[in-house]
């Protein structure tokens, strides 16, 4: 049985390092392999830029999600958040096995900032109920981070069953950690690191982590192993670091 899932979540930066000076996506690729994660969690996934295409040579024809997932990942669920003239970016979620429902949500808490929640269902063999996850990526202002957990909190009690295996992973931007922590509370969610070490992990910048700003939260597994993905080769990959758990199905 499939009891055991590695996953991990990566805001990629649109596939570009920090103050977007090189296109790190093909790194950032087989960082990603490296892991053998049989669920990703991606922010910022840039899948379709008329610029950035001509201006930098190794750009995927295809788009950022087909390119990262390629044979590794045989399925992949894209949440378009951010539209603009030259194309558009959001959330998406890699998965070694079949992704059977994809919901994407506009949580936007301000028409200057477009954010968005993936709910995905997949369906694991021998599991007798599907994988729920949720991939987000929160606001940069505490007032509308508020508001979007909210969202999230009331979309989680009224679609996923209480007794359903559940993740919600991504960047949380709550370097405060106290609406993290609420959210938590409120959904029965347990956030992986603070289960381990007492607090989430500390994720940006990714060369030298100081804020805590990304996540991952579940509900009916036991935590197995977490690690940060963090360091100096960080500057040529992008602004956050990675993370990642080993999870085991059950209470």
């Amino acid at each position: 049985m499939h009891n055991t899932l590695r996953i991990a979540t990566f805001n990629i930066h649109k596939g570009l390092t920090h103050f977007n000076t090189s296109f790190s996506l093909h790194q950032q690729r087989d960082l990603l392999r490296k892991l053998h994660a049989d669920v990703v969690f991606l922010q910022e996934v840039r899948d379709v830029h008329n610029e950035h295409s001509k201006r930098f040579d190794a750009w995927p024809t295809a788009g950022q999600i087909e390119f990262l997932a390629d044979s590794v990942w045989k399925d992949y669920a894209y949440g378009k958040n951010s539209v603009y003239p030259a194309g558009h970016h959001g959330n998406a979620l890699l998965s070694k096995f079949p992704i059977i429902k994809t919901t994407n949500i506009d949580i936007s808490a301000h028409s200057t900032e477009e954010r968005g929640m993936l709910h995905t269902e997949i369906s694991i063999p021998n599991w007798n109920e599907p994988l729920h996850t949720i991939c987000v990526h929160l606001g940069l202002f505490a007032r509308w981070r508020k508001q979007q957990l909210m969202i999230i909190k009331e979309y989680i009690q009224q679609h996923i069953p209480l007794h359903s295996p559940l993740i919600v992973a991504g960047d949380f931007n709550d370097w405060g950690m106290r609406s993290g922590k609420d959210f938590a509370h409120q959904v029965g969610l347990q956030e992986v690191f603070d289960h381990h070490t007492g607090k989430p992990a500390r994720s940006f910048p990714s060369w030298l982590p100081i804020l805590r700003l990304d996540r991952i939260y579940t509900r009916g597994f036991k935590i197995q192993h977490v690690e940060v993905h963090s360091g100096a080769h960080f500057v040529k990959l992008s602004d956050h670091a990675m993370l990642s758990a080993t999870l085991i199905k059950g209470h």
